[in-house]
């Protein structure tokens, strides 16, 4: 029987457990995927937490996954066993050595990409997919902020927005965060314990603020981040790893300069098929052209996954990680 990490409750890595599930066959429409790898998102800890309830306890965690198909449900003509895909998105349960997922939800993948790269740039790179090609579509010339500039999806976004011709300047918490950042697209990187990042943005910008700040820390940022923007800016708040943002009142945004709020999710930009399949797609073509290099700098056994989350919360890790069953 596999194994899988699941929570009987909500709390701190501790709640993680590794025990024997079911499986079964697939039902219409779905596939049963082996793992060959898994990736760890700063989603799991919210959903580990309950920020982010699951829909019952127990639950199996993890939102993406790479490997191959090893059994298919009725009705399923896009896919064969055997076929290598990898997958991003709901139903959570990718924290297994295999499962059901419906068949709609994954893509194949390219020969040239291994499992350990799919599972570390599928919900992280579609991220920045989004964030980049579609929240706010980046121009050349542009000015932007990207916050955790080292994080699996700060690392990505910079090597794709400097392609892209922006101006791309990043926060860090550290020298060797900084260097790391750097070396992957960033032209300028603020050092946020020691640096006021406004300021610097300020400094750096000539006083004219950025067009867009992608912000995925929340409470720690938030007001700072409203403060980097240029005149009608757009600030992205889509993730809140120091804690969720207070409430505020949304006439700060028309004296701070007419600016646009938006907190994106990856889920709803790719609900549909067809955008899941292009922003994958869009996703595949940077990489094999080396605009983006995927970088897994942390491996742990999925059957550690605690540490791994203990290592995530307390920023000890850099760009990706993946769990290997």
């Amino acid at each position: 029987m596999p194994k899988a990490i699941r929570i009987h409750q909500y709390g701190g890595p501790e709640v993680l457990r590794w025990e024997a599930v079911e499986v079964g066959e697939p039902g219409p429409g779905q596939l049963r995927i082996r793992h060959g790898a898994v990736g760890l998102n700063y989603i799991d800890v919210y959903h580990r937490t309950g920020l982010y309830p699951l829909p019952s306890l127990p639950w199996t965690l993890g939102m993406e996954g790479a490997g191959r198909i090893e059994a298919i449900g009725e009705g399923v003509t896009a896919f064969k066993v055997g076929d290598r895909v990898a997958y991003a998105s709901p139903p959570v349960g990718a924290y297994a050595e295999a499962r059901l997922i419906a068949a709609d939800r994954v893509v194949a993948l390219p020969d040239a990409i291994d499992d350990r790269t799919a599972a570390a740039m599928m919900l992280q790179g579609m991220t920045a997919q989004y964030l980049l090609r579609r929240t706010y579509r980046v121009q050349p010339g542009d000015a932007i902020l990207f916050h955790a500039a080292a994080g699996g999806v700060g690392l990505i976004a910079g090597q794709w927005a400097r392609q892209l011709g922006a101006t791309v300047i990043g926060t860090v918490g550290s020298d060797e965060k900084a260097e790391l950042a750097r070396a992957h697209g960033y032209h300028q990187v603020i050092v946020y314990n020691r640096e006021n990042f406004t300021e610097r943005v300020r400094e750096i910008t000539n006083g004219q603020g950025v067009a867009v700040v992608y912000d995925s820390v929340g409470k720690d940022t938030f007001m700072g981040s409203l403060d980097c923007l240029r005149p009608m800016g757009m600030m992205v708040s889509f993730g809140n790893a120091s804690g969720p943002v207070p409430p505020f009142e949304a006439g700060i945004l028309a004296a701070k300069g007419s600016l646009f709020l938006t907190r994106p999710t990856l889920m709803t930009y790719t609900a549909q098929r067809a955008d899941l399949v292009a922003s994958a797609a869009e996703l595949f073509a940077v990489v094999a052209k080396g605009v983006v290099k995927i970088e897994v700098r942390q491996t742990y056994p999925l059957a550690e996954t605690a540490q791994a989350h203990r290592d995530l919360e307390a920023r000890q890790t850099t760009g990706s990680t993946v769990l290997l069953p």
